[in-house]
């Protein structure tokens, strides 16, 4: 995620509720912190802001943070079943902004191809994601680190090939599962904190999926992505794939 905080206030029209310092990334880890845009009700209206997050949900009742690791993603068919996401999932939906995403293709051996997913006409995504505050017990209240805020992102099968768009195909070959990008409308019903019908929201989110990825791209990547201290825009430069 490249884009700066001032540039995704304008984007969102959104406001901060405190100062945030999110530098440029293009290769984010789970539990690393990413942008997340959410709407609150206060004084009896949403207000729309900006958060830092870091990826992988810790549920409120969780013991310790370690659990976010296994959490950065909520299967769309199960999000209102589980525990980690069935409340989040009521009055904690929040929209996570990205760039674009990167996904492996198995190759020969052990070899794997890295991919980099992204819209062709240079927009950014946003995709459909839950948000979840934890608190530390080891820390006192006021204590810097006593809340800590997480997110993770929805995911669908990926579209079925077609003749509508030749990516599906693409998508297909790297993975069963896409996370879930929306469009303005449908960002604009899953952040309302006045909808009370999750489970209508989770049908629009999935609705929407084969709309937006139309026109995504997928480009073979250089494998310096896979170490997390290569950090830099010539990661998602296209280059030849392996195979």
């Amino acid at each position: 995620m490249a884009r700066a905080v001032g540039d995704l206030l304008a984007e969102f029209d959104a406001g901060l509720e405190e100062e945030v310092h999110l530098p440029p990334s293009w290769n984010v880890a789970p539990t690393d912190d990413v942008p997340i845009v959410l709407e609150r009700l206060i004084d009896g209206g949403p207000v729309r802001q900006l958060h830092v997050a870091r990826w992988g949900l810790v549920p409120s009742w969780a013991k310790d943070p370690g659990i976010g690791a296994r959490m950065i993603n909520a299967r769309s068919e199960t999000v209102l079943e589980k525990p980690a996401f069935r409340k989040a999932m009521k009055s904690r939906r929040c929209a996570v902004p990205a760039d674009g995403y990167y996904e492996w293709k198995q190759g020969a051996g052990k070899a794997k191809q890295p991919y980099y997913v992204h819209p062709g006409n240079s927009a950014g995504l946003v995709f459909a994601g839950l948000y979840e505050w934890w608190k530390d017990p080891s820390k006192a209240e006021g204590e810097p680190g006593r809340w800590m805020l997480s997110t993770s992102i929805l995911t669908a099968d990926t579209p079925p090939p077609g003749a509508e768009s030749t990516v599906f195909g693409k998508l297909t070959a790297l993975h069963d599962r896409v996370p879930i990008p929306m469009d303005a409308a449908t960002m604009e019903s899953w952040l309302d904190p006045h909808a009370q019908d999750p489970a209508a929201l989770v049908d629009l989110v999935r609705a929407g999926v084969k709309g937006v990825a139309a026109d995504w791209h997928v480009e073979s990547v250089g494998r310096d992505v896979g170490n997390v201290r290569h950090n830099s825009p010539e990661l998602i430069r296209p280059v030849e794939a392996l195979f």
